[in-house]
């Protein structure tokens, strides 16, 4: 048949070589990161499936397991010893618990979902089953009657919905839980719908005496049409101690439980029940079984047996009060009840089946219906399932350990055919094991996850054998489709043979069994049988066909006996090489299936010759083919093609020819003669032959072939005949001298005849050329060399070992000459001997019997040991013992020979061990332990140990010492130490060495260092004493130009080899280790047992660190576990300029008294500045300040000397730790001195000088006295400056611990009162509309004259509210609107925000119509500066976004970001209250801005008052019933800021809302029971001077500490003025300049006048104090210190501020990660990359807008207020964090603002945080849109008060009316509005509002 196309077979052979499927369990898995999972339900039909878990319920497709809707439960505020409760106050108790699910049902008829939580007592909810976000009904305040779950997750539910009459039921059984759930019966049947759902009133529930005694464990509940049945465990009445399986049964139409009845199951012989299944007429139970029920049994109960006994019981309870015909008791009323067993008529049972109301109730049956075990496992079994499917029962059993065990059940015996890991290992299968609709696949539940299993995997087998091998009973293995299948699936399985059943014992794949011919030569082309048994029948029109690889052939059917035809030579592929044929598989094949498959090979003859050169007749005929020889040819032929005339070999396979095989081969049969061939010596070889008869008549030379190394020789042969068909074969006499000397060299050899006719070798052939004189140097080798070799000690000449006849005569040596030593060693021994001594020569004897007995040391026998013996070369002998000093050479004899005579001498010496240096060490071992002694190098085997540890010694051991390092030991304590001189030991008593408990690192710091190196760290731990070499150690990855530039040193042993007498030279700084890494190490100083001193070791530039450790001896310890986790940085070395700007080698000219500033880069990075050494020459320059860029020190007041000594200048140097720079010389410059006149000229001018020398001498003294005055004044004030930051950090410490405490108070007080959020109606107002104060909204008049209109009016808006709906209508809207010239920036907040009020409760669509905008604006942009947009609040888009955020993050705030954010108002506001604050001016003492800095020193005192709280706080002092609270105040403080402060004490747990006003009481300072005296911040008393008025403070009215005062009412009779004031200056921080007309311009101050002007010219003496303030006054820069101590006092607030809001620890709030997402999209889709930019829109969408927002204004988050003062501050602090956010480089400089210089160093820091909080939020999961919008579900809800939406309407309809018309046009204009009639429809609600508007 013609070769067809081999496509298809190329086609057929790669889809049958691709590996098998995957499992599909393995691809259809659902889990939830985090989230426990409890229940799984399954709506009928293809329906979905439903996950009920801890907090969450999951709606998943019931095909792919993908997530179609999730809906949140919880964490919830709740307790179980509490009823559901509104109000948390009603349960104190209550915390968040999490809400795990304890059932969940599906009801197919009202299609919802019930799903009970075990928080509120267990009531359920409904929910819509098409979306299980969607809540049905939820009871708002559920009674006793509705607690169905249990409320412990430990606890199981089950139930199950049934039908009614006309109604739904759901049956709940539970276990007792909690000590509310006494009330709650085991059983209960519950309606569904109607008033109460979940309520059992007026239905069945079974009563329980005693619930102590009936703790029934639910296992299961099932359903069949008539019944409903439970498995359960229980203990029952008091009197039965053990506990017993039941199952219970009730009608399903019994609402009232008369038709309860239960029985015991009892699995013979195993334990109790543990799950259920009710399958097709029989329920599965597994048991638990073996000891402590660790194993597992499956028992089956037969359904008719099981209501057998149940009707029998009921019988017997009804009619014959329960006795049996034996009159035992096997039916009894349970559940210690008072009911019994009556006796009814014997109809009873048929009259009333499912009972009635005289019928006993609860019955159970005394008798338990047994059965036997159909298997048993290995694992608890917790979960059951079973199902029919082509005729067999399977049950799928789920264990404790995530295995599901699929088991056949056949008659009374079950066996698992197949087991599978579905869960994770240890995670149990939950009971809810639930079966599809189509019974193809099985749900599996754990903890979790859900998989998706299928019942009978058959795709997932690809072959046959595989199929059969799995022994799967619904799988078999479809022939002609060549495919695993189910049954139904095979086509043809009616049929014989054509489906093979896996689990069937006699199915066998088929097979090709036998092939005829097996193989065939590739030259001829033939007929091939394959006999296939058992093949199955085709159709007439239908055929098989036989593929050999490629080719196709038509098979020809008989039977089992199958014929095709091979194909021709040339479509056989070819041969591998190196190969005589090639294997192809050849298939029997049904279409395009392969029905069965063998090898089938072609051989090609004239391969095999090839494949054995040396014989390859022998392979010709000897091979596993058909092949024969053809000897006067040489060819391998198959068949008999030999030539005509020529003889044939044939092959071994043909048993009809006797002459054949390869013993029928001319072939040489070995050598004549021997095979060892001399060196040199003329020698001929003879080979023997046979079956050369095949070239008689056909003579022809021979020669012989010597494969010598590097030459082929070949040599004349002549052919001997012998008789028979052997002959010899005689070759050339030869010489042979190879090129290379060998003891002994094997040579190939073989013969040719004629031209390169080669005859075989029957095996492998070769002759031995040997050479006496290679490998024998002396003579004692010679000899002991092998006598066959004839080789002989020759003396002629040169002496040397050479074969006999080469020797002449008489120059052969019978006797070797004497033994010569070159060397021994060891030199020394120990006296006991023993030691093992290696002699080294030549002639040492020719075997061990020469020098058996021939050795002596020192004159003393040596016993030579014959293992180590080496011979004439090496004598190793053990020594003999002597006395210490014996010392002599070794001599050794052999035979009658002189000894031979060592020229070096072995000395016996006795080692001493004398000093241990140190004593002790770790028990980790690793101490370098020094063993000095004498004479302790003595014998070559030294070992040292301490106790029983190994001790390894570093070389070399010295005569005075040996250097061993300690292993580590088990225990600490005292081992020890001996060293072993081979057999003698040495131990060092007197000084043991003690283990000691391994030191202990606590604490490192600092943490950072230049590369450098060289910063000093300080070490704290314990029992650091005793390390010997602690070391500070760095492991870097070095980068391939690191090492180019030759920065590494090169491999070094970390333990070096030392010499003896020289002391241990330091190792490198830096070691290579293997692997790459460079180790950098430096040696800390033990400084005490807790403390040690390390410097920071260098690291090349470029080198990475990866590890950073300390090595204390053997003890590792990491940087980062002394260092709280913080792992150890180095940062580039610092940069610093020359102090000359014309270079670093010009001086700097210094003017004495000057502070040098240097400038430079990363200056403080990884230093302080205590830790900087500045050098000026010999003298040092006192750093005063270090800042990241600028180095500020005191140089000395004289120029101070070279550091060389010579008279050059004086070098300037910078040294941080191993850092040293040089920057230059410096210059003082000296005051210019007066040239000296000439002699000349002193003598002209002598008299004048005379007349002018008092006056220069009194202008000296007053200059130096001026001189002197300005340096003591400017070194005051370096004094004060250093002081003062001294002060600040003392300060700094002081008050924060303050703050600390106040804070710790305060966290208690909030424990109790909580933080005072606003609630989330009044938050979403003051964000929506700020500046608007309480009511934003205008309220509709309310009336009766309006009603008639105002109906009218709602239902126009309720039209526009509807119209809103419309996308288009809105997005017109919003562009009409903001295309208007008149539609100012605050209308469109003001619009943008009614809309986020109408739309609020459909925030999907809102947040769909803010997608659009946002497009439209970032479309807008792009063509523009794309960075510009979301810069500022200008269109609609950017505020809904603003109020959008508003809304998503308001939980996140109330749970996150709120309690550091309060934290940080309230240590603000308690800062600014602790220091004076002028009521006048605004300014502070205690701020972060500058601009309200109080610059004066003002004197003040804490006071402490108490004020009277209480009945009597307004009347009469000592009234009952009065409390003193204590409240913190100032002696400075106005009366007004007392009051404020004092309110904050009383109210301190209250929102500021709810306490009084401060302009409604006034203050009272009672003393005494008559005392009473009213303050205020004004009255006659106030000191007015110069038009100057001071408001009254405490300290005006002398009021002492302790003092009581009260706050009453304020009257309104008086103080008018003194309210009009308070009112002006209420805190005191407006700053009004009042001047009051009646009083002629007086101006008021409290602290500091707002202008000071000076009071008089006339001089006067001023005390010290006022001379200080005057010098601060020249410098108010001084008092920028208090900006610094109250910005170190509140940095931990500020830094947990900015962590709450920019860490990712927590769950991103998913708006946050949604809006994230949108704006790359937004990026991707208008094509911009840069970084920078998406950077930017996401900074001004989140951080700008909405948290700067937030920070800058806590008011509108909480109930509070917020001074001047404290917005300041927070002014400061958001600046800050807008810094932070920016991508830019943040600079500073000297003329930078303080607010900006106050946090220079944390915004870097700030900055990173940022990044990587976008990086993070990037990486995670995208947040899905149904996530999203499930969320945006729940926050729907939360504003969605009516009034308040018809308000935010009429208002919007306002700026409707305002461009009405212009809206009208744009609707017209839009064809799709026109066929919306979105224009009639405005009309209409225009007309309807505007009736009503017209009136308002």
């Amino acid at each position: 048949m013609a070769p067809r196309p081999p496509f298809r077979l190329h086609l057929l052979l790669l889809l049958l070589s691709l590996p098998p499927p995957l499992p599909l369990t393995l691809a259809q898995r659902f889990s939830a990161a985090n989230t426990t999972l409890n229940h799984l339900a399954r709506a009928p039909g293809p329906g979905s499936l439903y996950v009920g878990a801890v907090n969450r319920l999951f709606q998943l497709s019931p095909d792919s397991l993908q997530l179609e809707a999730t809906a949140v439960t919880g964490p919830v505020l709740d307790s179980p010893d509490c009823v559901p409760f509104r109000d948390p106050a009603e349960c104190p108790q209550a915390r968040l618990t999490d809400n795990a699910n304890q059932l969940l049902l599906v009801s197919s008829r009202t299609r919802e979902l019930v799903a009970c939580g075990q928080v509120r007592q267990g009531v359920c909810e409904k929910r819509r089953l098409g979306d299980v976000a969607e809540v049905l009904y939820q009871a708002e305040d559920p009674g006793d009657g509705q607690f169905v779950a249990a409320n412990v997750p430990g606890v199981a539910t089950v139930g199950l919905v049934v039908p009614g009459p006309g109604r739904e039921l759901l049956l709940v059984a539970r276990g007792l839980a909690g000590k509310l759930a006494g009330g709650v019966p085991p059983l209960a049947v519950r309606q569904l719908a109607g008033p109460q759902p979940f309520s059992s009133e007026g239905l069945g529930r079974l009563v329980v005496g005693d619930f102590s005694d009936y703790n029934n464990s639910y296992v299961g509940a099932f359903a069949t049409a008539h019944f409903a049945y439970f498995v359960f465990r229980r203990r029952g009445a008091r009197a039965q101690a053990e506990y017993r399986s039941y199952v219970a049964r009730v009608c399903l139409g019994d609402a009232n439980l008369y038709s309860y009845v239960e029985v015991p199951l009892a699995c013979r012989g195993q334990g109790l029940v543990q799950a259920a299944f009710l399958g097709p007429g029989t329920l599965l139970g597994a048991f638990a079984a073996g000891p402590r029920g660790s194993q597992a049994a499956l028992c089956a109960f037969p359904l008719a047996e099981l209501d057998g006994g149940m009707e029998q019981a009921r019988r017997l309870c009804y009619t014959v009060g329960g006795r049996g015909p034996s009159g035992a008791e096997e039916a009894t009323v349970e559940y210690g009840i008072t009911s019994r067993c009556v006796t009814l008529p014997p109809d009873s049972p048929e009259s009333y089946p499912c009972g009635d109301e005289h019928t006993p109730s609860p019955i159970a049956g005394r008798w338990p219906l047994e059965a036997e075990p159909l298997l048993q496992l290995a694992q608890p079994i917790s979960a059951v399932a079973a199902l029919q499917a082509d005729g067999h029962t399977l049950a799928f059993l789920g264990d404790s350990q995530g295995q599901l065990h699929k088991v056949l059940l056949n008659g009374s015996r079950g066996q698992v055919y197949h087991s599978e890991q579905v869960g994770p290992v240890g995670s149990a299968i939950s009971p809810d094991l639930l079966v599809d609709g189509s019974s193809s696949h099985l749900y599996v539940l754990t903890a979790q996850q859900v998989a998706r299993v299928p019942v009978a995997a058959c795709p997932q087998f690809p072959d046959c054998a595989s199929c059969l091998q799995a022994r799967d009973p619904l799988c078999g293995w479809c022939v002609l489709q060549g495919r695993c299948t189910r049954k139904g699936q095979c086509e043809r399985v009616a049929q014989l043979d054509q489906w093979l059943w896996s689990y069937g014992g006699d199915s066998r794949c088929l097979q090709i069994q036998a092939l005829q011919p097996a193989h065939h030569p590739r030259q001829e082309q033939g007929q091939v049988t394959l006999s296939v048994p058992r093949l199955p029948g085709l159709a007439v029109d239908e055929y098989f066909h036989c593929a050999f690889g490629d080719y196709d052939s038509l098979a020809q059917v008989d039977g089992p006996d199958v014929a095709c035809v091979t194909p021709p030579q040339d479509q056989v592929p070819p041969n591998p090489p190196g190969t005589d044929h090639v294997t192809v598989p050849l298939t029997l094949m049904f279409e395009d299936v392969a029905v069965a498959t063998a090898n089938f090979s072609f051989y090609d003859c004239s391969a095999v010759q090839a494949m054995d050169v040396a014989a390859p007749c022998r392979a010709c005929v000897g091979s596993f083919w058909r092949c024969h020889w053809c000897p006067q040819s040489s060819q391998c032929v198959h068949g008999a093609q030999c030539p005509e005339g020529e003889r044939t070999v044939y092959s071994a396979q043909e048993v009809d020819f006797q002459l054949g095989g390869p013993e029928a081969c001319p072939q040489i049969e070995g050598l004549a003669g021997p095979a060892l061939v001399p060196v040199g010596w003329e020698s001929r070889l003879a080979l023997r032959v046979r079956n050369l008869q095949y070239f008689r008549g056909r003579p022809a030379p021979y020669h012989c072939w010597l494969e010598l190394p590097g030459e082929l020789r070949r040599l004349p042969a002549v052919l001997e005949e012998a008789a028979g068909a052997a002959g010899l074969i005689r070759c050339q006499a030869q010489q042979f001298r190879p090129a290379t000397s060998q003891r002994e060299l094997p040579v190939p050899i073989y013969v040719t005849r004629d031209e390169g006719q080669r005859l075989d070798n029957a095996a492998a052939l070769h002759v031995t050329l040997y050479d006496c004189a290679a490998g024998h140097p002396d003579c004692s080798h010679c000899q002991a060399a092998n006598r066959s070799l004839g080789c002989l000690w020759c003396s002629h000449d040169r002496p040397a070992c050479r074969y006999g006849p080469l020797c002449p005569p008489g120059a052969a040596e019978p006797l070797c000459p004497m033994p010569s030593i070159h060397s021994i060693e060891p030199l020394t021994g120990p006296p006991e001997g023993g030691l093992a001594l290696t002699i080294l020569g030549s002639n040492l004897g020719r075997d061990f019997a020469d020098v058996e007995d021939a050795v002596r040391v020192a004159g003393l026998p040596c016993s030579p040991d014959p293992a180590l013996y080496q011979i004439s070369a090496r004598i190793v002998c053990v020594t003999s013992p002597a006395p210490n000093g014996t010392a002599g050479p070794v001599q050794v004899a052999v035979r009658s020979r002189p000894p031979g005579i060592s020229s070096q001498r072995f000395t016996y010496q006795d080692p001493v061990l004398l000093s241990l240096n140190p004593r002790w060490g770790p028990q980790a071992g690793g101490t370098q332990l020094t063993i000095r002694g004498q004479n302790l190098h003595t014998g070559s085997n030294i070992s040292a140990f301490v106790g029983d540890q190994p001790c390894p010694i570093q070389e070399p051991v010295c005569p005075e010492a040996i250097v061993c390092h300690t292993m580590p030991q088990a225990v600490p304590g005292e081992a020890a130490v001996r060293v072993v001189f081979g057999h003698a030991q040495r131990t060092l008593r007197t000084s043991p060495f003690l283990y000691t408990v391994d030191p202990q690192l606590l604490a490192a710091e600092p943490s950072t260092s230049f590369r450098g190196g060289g910063r000093l760290i300080r070490v704290q731990g314990s029992s650091l004493d005793v390390v010997q070499r602690p070391l500070l150690s760095v492991w870097l990855e070095t980068p391939v130009e690191v090492q180019a530039r030759g920065a590494l040193a090169r491999p070094q042993d970390p333990k070096p080899r030392r010499s003896c007498g020289v002391a241990a030279a330091d190792p490198q700084a830096c070691i290579q280790l293997p692997g790459g890494l460079l180790q950098c190490s430096t040696v800390c100083t033990v400084n005490s047992s807790s403390l040690l001193l390390c410097l920071s070791p260098a690291v090349p530039d470029g080198a990475r660190p990866s590890r950073v450790f300390f090595a204390l001896d053997n003890v590792l310890v990491d940087f980062a576990r002394t260092s709280g986790g913080q792992d150890f940085r180095y940062q580039p070395n610092p940069r610093l300029v020359p102090l000359s700007r014309h270079g670093p080698t010009r001086p700097f000219r210094l003017k004495p008294g000057h502070v040098l500033d240097v400038e430079g880069e990363g200056l403080n990075l990884g230093i302080s500045k205590e830790e900087v050494r500045v050098r000026i020459g010999a003298g040092e320059c006192l750093v005063k300040t270090l800042t990241l860029t600028h180095l500020y020190c005191e140089p000395p007041p004289r120029a101070p000397r070279a550091a060389n000594g010579s008279g050059s200048l004086p070098q300037f140097e910078v040294q941080m730790g191993n850092v040293r720079l040089a920057l230059g010389p410096v210059q003082y410059e000296a005051e210019p001195a007066l040239a000296a006149f000439p002699v000349a000229a002193q003598v002209g001018l002598g008299m004048g000088a005379a007349v002018l020398i008092a006056a220069v001498l009194l202008l000296t003294l007053m200059y130096r006295h001026k001189s002197k005055q300005a340096l003591r004044d400017y070194r005051k004030v370096l004094v004060q400056l250093e002081n003062l930051e001294i002060g600040v950090g003392d300060q700094c410490r002081k008050e924060f611990t303050d703050l600390m405490t106040e804070m710790t108070d305060l966290s208690s007080d909030l424990e109790a009162s909580g933080i005072p959020f606003l609630d989330y109606r009044t938050y979403a107002e003051r964000v929506f509309f700020p500046g608007h104060g309480g009511r934003p909204l205008q309220p509709l008049p309310d009336g009766p004259q309006e009603e008639g209109c105002r109906a009218t009016v709602r239902q126009g808006l309720t039209q526009l509210s509807n119209l809103l709906n419309s996308k288009l209508f809105l997005l017109t809207l919003i562009r009409t609107l903001e295309g208007q010239p008149g539609f100012s920036q605050r209308d469109r907040c003001h619009v943008a925000s009614l809309l986020s009020l109408a739309l609020h409760g459909k925030l999907e669509y809102l947040t769909d119509i803010l997608r659009t905008l946002l497009s439209d604006l970032a479309a807008h942009y792009v063509d523009k500066n794309p960075k510009l947009m979301l810069r500022r609040t200008e269109t609609m888009a950017e505020k809904l976004l603003t109020n959008w955020l508003a809304i998503c993050l308001y939980a996140f705030l109330r749970e996150v970001a709120g309690e550091p954010l309060y934290m940080l108002f309230r240590a603000i506001k308690y800062q600014v209250d602790k220091g004076p604050v002028d009521a006048v001016t605004g300014k502070a003492k205690r701020t972060l801005n500058d601009s309200h800095l109080l610059r004066e020193d003002v004197d003040f005192r804490p006071l402490t008052l108490l004020v009277l709280v209480g009945p009597g706080a307004g009347g009469a002092a000592g009234s009952g019933g009065e409390q003193r609270v204590p409240a913190r105040v100032l002696d400075t403080d106005t009366v007004t800021q007392v009051k404020e402060k004092v309110l904050d004490q009383v109210y301190k747990g209250t929102p500021f809302s709810q306490r009084p006003s401060v302009h409604t009481l006034d203050l009272e300072w009672r003393s005494g029971l008559a005392g009473h005296l009213t303050l205020s911040d004004e009255d006659l008393t106030s000191v007015t001077q110069n038009h100057w008025k001071r408001l009254n403070t405490l300290q005006h009215y002398k009021v002492p500490d302790g003092a009581t005062v009260g706050l009453i009412p304020q009257r309104h009779n008086g103080g008018a003025v003194s309210q009009s004031l308070a009112q002006s200056c209420s805190s005191g921080e407006n700053t009004p300049m009042l001047e009051d007309g009646d009083e002629g311009g007086v101006r008021l101050w409290h602290l500091v006048k707002a202008t000071e002007e000076p009071e008089g010219s006339k001089p006067r003496r001023s005390s010290l104090r006022e001379r200080e303030r005057a010098r601060a006054k020249a410098i108010p820069e001084i008092y920028l210190t208090r900006l610094l101590s109250m910005k170190g006092t509140l940095q931990k607030f500020v830094d947990d501020t900015f962590q709450a809001i920019l860490s990712v620890n927590r769950p991103v709030p998913i708006a946050v990660k949604y809006l994230f997402d949108f704006l790359d999209e937004l990026a991707e889709k208008n094509g911009i990359e840069d970084p920078e930019t998406l950077h930017i829109w996401k900074t001004n969408s989140l951080l700008l807008r909405f948290w700067v927002n937030t920070l800058k204004n806590p008011q509108f988050i909480f109930d509070v207020r917020v001074s001047d003062n404290v917005d300041a501050i927070l002014t400061v602090i958001t600046q800050t964090f807008i810094d932070s956010c920016t991508l830019s480089e943040h600079k500073v400089g000297r003329d930078s603002p303080v607010n900006k210089l106050l946090y220079a160093r944390e915004i870097p820091h700030y900055k990173q945080m940022v990044e990587k909080y976008y990086a993070d939020i990037r990486q995670s999961s995208p947040a899905s849109y149904q996530e999203m919008n499930s969320a945006l579900a729940e926050l729907s809800g939360n504003y969605t008060s009516t009034p308040h939406c018809l308000e935010a309407l009429q208002e919007l309809y306002t700026h409707i009316h305002r461009y009405y018309d212009q809206i009208i046009g744009a609707l017209e204009e839009d064809p799709v509005s026109q066929k919306m009639q979105l224009a009639c429809r405005l009309q209409q609600l225009a007309a309807l509002v505007e009736n009503k508007v017209t009136d308002l």
